[in-house]
């Protein structure tokens, strides 16, 4: 069986994790407070990753350890203190890099991490999920195999308008409410990470992270459409096909709950509809920060930010507190709106941000950092990028780091200039958009939505599986059709 069951366990198991964030709130406070607390006398400095040893990536795999193998060795101290897990390993690199390279160097790295990748990456998470936890499908869709992917297959197109983030916290909801009678469904959350969350984000800037910065570097907005459109289209049917014959396999062989938790009504219809629009205003001023160039920046603490950015990121800011004033209370309990897994995302990505900053810092020194073996994998003995090795490595890198600034490494490594990538060497940035988007599906860490949408499921009592164990069904499907997409595409 998937699904957890017995209303009482669940309410036990939903009490115990509200008071674990609790408990482990007031500590992650205080640890982010002393770490903000740092660059209070910060001079610009440029810090060079070849200075860095390969040890010093020792916090961010201790983070990732963390979040694969506690949550299955110790779940009762994983779920009281994952908090004070996240900033010990925050701290365990900090303190160090403070003392050895100063503490206005630590500082100004903090302070460009938090303010120029962090709040911005979760400033945009929060706003799409308070304004799609405001939209309830009315009526009860009954989870068959060809409803399950008719919905995963609208999210798929949602995707690339409205950026996987944004489809995947739209459409996750409908779907378990849908599949609430089945008791096998975790397979059915699995392939909707795949394909919502990361494979369909890959045609469009607003699809993906990734992506915008090449947008915002000089490819232009339609060239991915132009470029990807054949492996995202095998990538996605293939797919679709798949989990419609495991779907089918289940659903044929579980009986159904005798009693539906979704009552049947006449009509099918959208409460909370005025989300809808905030949706696309979320898009919109995503899509203007990256158009709109004022030419006005401020210096936070030797880190630049442009007018443009705080525009967005304070009208996102609005949107989400529009969204919460117009929304009638039902809609969200409705829901079963929460926002404990908002609270465990944003905790953990802390510790996730922080500890990969020296890692991307000796990946962006190229051959004069620790990492000098990549940027001599991906290149030939004649000295040309090798687009299957970009699409690899970029991919590779890209499910365990961010998969925004890992995009930039590869961009740069590949030469940088967009005027030559997107015409002599389209199938090297082909490669690279690709691979940090595909890849992204490997781990649950690879992209923002996938622990947004396996949080949401657990709170719905759905049993996920350990990271690990996703890891051993995204290996088992997804590698061999990237397998294939190199010998046809990025060979």
């Amino acid at each position: 069986m998937n699904r957890a069951t017995g209303s009482g366990s669940d309410g036990i198991m939903q009490a115990s994790r509200s008071s674990a964030l609790r408990r482990s709130s007031s500590a992650s406070r205080i640890a982010l407070f002393v770490l903000l607390a740092l660059p209070l006398e910060l001079q610009a400095a440029d810090f060079d990753g070849a200075r860095l040893s390969s040890p010093w990536a020792i916090p961010f795999a201790g983070m990732l350890l963390s979040i694969a193998i506690l949550p299955l060795a110790m779940p009762a101290i994983w779920h009281r203190h994952f908090g004070k897990i996240t900033a010990g390993w925050a701290l365990a690199f900090l303190v160090p890099f403070a003392l050895q390279f100063g503490l206005a160097t630590a500082g100004e790295g903090l302070v460009h991490t938090m303010a120029g990748e962090y709040l911005p990456f979760i400033i945009l998470l929060t706003a799409l999920f308070t304004i799609s936890g405001g939209v309830y499908i009315r009526g009860n869709l009954h989870g068959s195999p060809l409803l399950n992917v008719a919905l995963i297959s609208i999210g798929a197109v949602l995707a690339s308008f409205m950026g996987t983030t944004g489809a995947s916290m739209l459409m996750i909801r409908p779907l378990i409410r849908a599949n609430d009678n089945r008791r096998h469904v975790t397979h059915i959350i699995i392939f909707f990470i795949f394909i919502v969350s990361n494979i369909s984000g890959s045609l469009t800037p607003l699809g993906d992270p990734p992506l915008f910065l090449g947008f915002l570097k000089g490819v232009t907005f339609f060239w991915t459409v132009g470029q990807l459109v054949p492996e995202t289209l095998f990538m996605v049917g293939t797919l679709l096909v798949l989990f419609f014959a495991i779907d089918s396999y289940w659903y044929r062989k579980e009986d159904l709950l005798p009693v539906d938790p979704t009552p049947d009504t006449h009509r099918i219809g959208v409460d909370g509809g005025i989300n809808l629009l905030l949706i696309v205003l979320v898009a919109a001023f995503v899509l203007m920060s990256g158009i709109w160039h004022p030419g006005v920046t401020y210096t936070v603490f030797g880190t630049d930010v442009g007018l443009q950015h705080l525009v967005r990121d304070g009208a996102l800011v609005v949107l989400a507190f529009v969204s919460l004033l117009l929304t009638p209370a039902g809609v969200r309990a409705a829901n079963e709106f929460s926002w404990a897994p908002m609270a465990e995302v944003a905790k953990l990505f802390v510790g996730i941000f922080l500890t990969m900053m020296p890692v991307l810092a000796m990946l962006k020194a190229g051959e004069s950092g620790a990492f000098s073996a990549v940027a001599r994998a991906v290149t030939g003995h004649d000295g040309q990028p090798l687009p299957w090795a970009y699409f690899w490595f970029s991919g590779a890198l890209s499910s365990f780091l961010d998969n925004a600034p890992t995009y930039l490494v590869f961009f740069n490594l590949a030469g940088g200039d967009p005027s030559s990538l997107m015409v002599e060497r389209a199938s090297t940035l082909a490669a690279i958009s690709a691979g940090a988007v595909f890849m992204g599906a490997n781990t649950y860490i690879g992209n923002a939505p996938n622990f947004m949408v396996k949080s949401i499921a657990e709170h719905r009592g759905i049993r996920m599986p350990s990271f690990f164990g996703y890891m051993l069904w995204s290996c088992g499907i997804l590698l061999p059709l990237f397998l294939l997409c190199t010998f046809i595409w990025f060979h």
